[in-house]
């Protein structure tokens, strides 16, 4: 399986499970960790930039228009088509350091929020204020570095197992 149609795949698990799952949880501030936004900011780490913008705008478009979706559409898709193409230029960073992954995926989650939150405010969202937003952008953050260990470590793992040139079946007679 290609690098493409797999990081599709990555894509649409990372939106039913933050649409089916996490949206539903009764997690403390009333905010949930954005697991659409880390899986894209994984997948570009793993696969570089121009992979990661694709997949974030697709991701984006398609978080955008799922339903419970409650603002204007492209808005996601702006954010985490550029979330997904800074995230990509720092793709030789999984071979030099253990640490330093979860800081990008922790500056993907407030770099996404803010700007998502900017756009809102740009084009006039009533919901978008200063104290919504000094509540929601810490939290969001913090639910970020909670979450992106997980993340980081399933699609790193799915890439790895799909990329192997060994058969992923083998029959012996």
């Amino acid at each position: 399986m290609g690098r493409g149609p797999l990081s599709a795949a990555v894509i649409a698990v990372a939106l039913l499970l933050q649409v089916a799952v996490i949206n539903r949880l009764p997690l403390p501030g009333g905010i949930t960790p954005d697991v659409v936004l880390l899986a894209v900011a994984a997948v570009a780490l793993v696969n570089g930039s121009m992979t990661g913008m694709v997949a974030g705008f697709f991701a984006g478009l398609a978080a955008d228009i799922v339903p419970p979706a409650d603002h204007s559409v492209g808005r996601y898709a702006f954010a985490l088509c550029v979330v997904g193409f800074c995230c990509g230029r720092a793709e030789g960073v999984l071979q030099h350091s253990s640490l330093l992954p979860f800081g990008v995926l922790a500056g993907a989650a407030l770099g996404g929020s803010a700007l998502y939150a900017g756009l809102g405010a740009f084009i006039g969202d009533p919901r978008v204020t200063w104290a919504s937003v000094g509540h929601i952008l810490p939290l969001s953050v913090v639910y970020a570095l909670i979450a992106s260990p997980f993340v980081l470590y399933l699609v790193t793992r799915v890439f790895r197992r799909f990329d192997s040139e060994e058969p992923m079946l083998t029959v012996r007679l």
